[in-house]
């Protein structure tokens, strides 16, 4: 069985929904994946923010329009009477909840509500369109099987044992709809995988039902060696392994949720991303396989805070570190780079609720130095640090002011920190330094 994800632009319009029904036609069973319609979850957002603001009237005009908009795609969409007056109903309840919600007092559960709205309508619109369409589909609801445990990672165990029953004790179906994105929690009540997490919900329901591949169909033909949006002449890469995939979706890569190959890389189940616009592309395959070396790609992370901790206490002094990094323990806040001195130590992160908190703790025995609006540029390619066209990237030094480099905490990584302001400069003269392409 393959599972296949569809993200919001793939199912965002009527002709992207036909093209989608046309990549799953053919061929074996298939559990399909899909995430809102493009502009739905944002809107649930901003739903959201505005009931948590008090903004009653403005919270109901996006709903207003957006319940225009559903029902215009599905007056476009569906054809057949019976189908299209079940949808609408189905709708109406759902923009009913939302009504109504605007009037409820906030708080993260109601958030997790709203916001789980968009893929329980678009699966149920896709698959009535499924059916309309001759195709034998069924909706597999992700809140029967789908949860996280205490710690929020998938409770994989009961996962699979919900999903494969709910699989054997339903009607035959060549194709299952189900939702991206929404869980329930360790008490039963809706959360979520966070944005982006319907890449992630298609490689847990690979991993637990033992896919043949898991396929990603969005709106770019695969891993690029450079982001297109800020670099001419990039172009996708074939094949890349699971820890290369990594370490580009952690540090910027849009195309995939930095979680997604955790769940199948254990089984070595193959993941394929695919571009739902350009089917006949072939994309790039992920596998545990090694294929060539030296430098594939170029990512860049943004929203990054540099924090320097000076204190001339640091010298010799073994628990210096530790301390430091229980603070952050304590705030729940991650590290993506660090470099040491002999009396400072800088570090990344790319959270920063808690950095006036942090930031007071820290300067309780050292003097902190803070900068904002900080970009991550990484370097992806299979032990790249022993490669001999490695030192190319470092011409990039005489052009750009680099903050901080991490060289050696991975094999497959080398990252620097520059000024946001100097991000787009930085990757294309990498481009041109490390692929030998002249850029824009």
């Amino acid at each position: 069985m393959l599972v296949l994800k569809f993200g919001g632009t793939s199912v965002g319009s009527v002709e992207n929904m036909t093209n989608v029904k046309n990549i799953i036609k053919t061929g074996g069973k298939k559990i399909v994946v899909l995430s809102a319609m493009s502009g739905t979850t944002n809107a649930l957002v901003e739903i959201s923010e505005n009931i948590k603001n008090g903004k009653t009237e403005e919270a109901l005009n996006v709903v207003n329009n957006l319940y225009k908009k559903y029902n215009e795609t599905v007056d476009e969409l569906l054809s057949r009477s019976n189908l299209k007056q079940e949808v609408g109903n189905y709708i109406d309840g759902v923009f009913d909840f939302l009504i109504t919600s605007v009037d409820e007092p906030y708080s993260e559960l109601l958030y997790n509500n709203i916001v789980s709205q968009g893929e329980l309508l678009s699966t149920y619109i896709f698959s009535r369109f499924l059916i309309q369409e001759g195709m034998n589909a069924r909706l597999l609801p992700a809140l029967d099987f789908m949860r996280i445990d205490k710690n929020n990672e998938p409770d994989n165990f009961y996962i699979k044992q919900n999903l494969n029953r709910i699989i054997d004790e339903s009607l035959s179906a060549d194709i299952y709809v189900t939702q991206g994105f929404i869980c329930l929690d360790a008490e039963g009540e809706i959360a979520n995988l966070q944005r982006g997490g319907s890449d992630y919900t298609a490689t847990i329901i690979g991993s637990v039902i033992n896919a043949d591949e898991v396929q990603i169909w969005t709106d770019i033909d695969g891993f690029h060696n450079n982001d297109p949006r800020y670099v001419e002449h990039t172009h996708a890469i074939s094949n890349i392994s699971f820890d290369e995939a990594a370490e580009l979706a952690y540090f910027g890569a849009k195309i995939l949720h930095p979680q997604t190959v955790m769940p199948v890389r254990e089984f070595d189940i193959p993941v394929r991303l695919k571009n739902t616009m350009s089917p006949e592309s072939s994309g790039t395959l992920i596998t545990s396989e090694i294929h060539g070396e030296g430098i594939k790609a170029i990512a860049a992370k943004d929203n990054i805070t540099a924090i320097k901790i000076k204190s001339a206490r640091m010298l010799l002094a073994h628990g210096f570190l530790k301390k430091v990094f229980e603070i952050f323990e304590k705030y729940e806040t991650s590290i993506d780079m660090i470099t040491t001195s002999e009396i400072a130590v800088s570090l990344t992160i790319d959270d920063d609720t808690y950095l006036n908190s942090i930031v007071g703790e820290l300067e309780k025995f050292a003097s902190v130095e803070v900068d904002n609006k900080q970009s991550i540029v990484c370097l992806v390619g299979n032990e790249i640090i022993y490669h001999e066209d490695t030192h190319k990237l470092f011409k990039v030094l005489q052009d750009v002011k680099v903050r901080m480099i991490s060289y050696g905490g991975s094999k497959n990584n080398i990252s620097l920190l520059v000024s946001t302001e100097n991000k787009l400069e930085t990757l294309q003269k990498l481009h041109r330094y490390v692929f030998g392409m002249v850029t824009a």
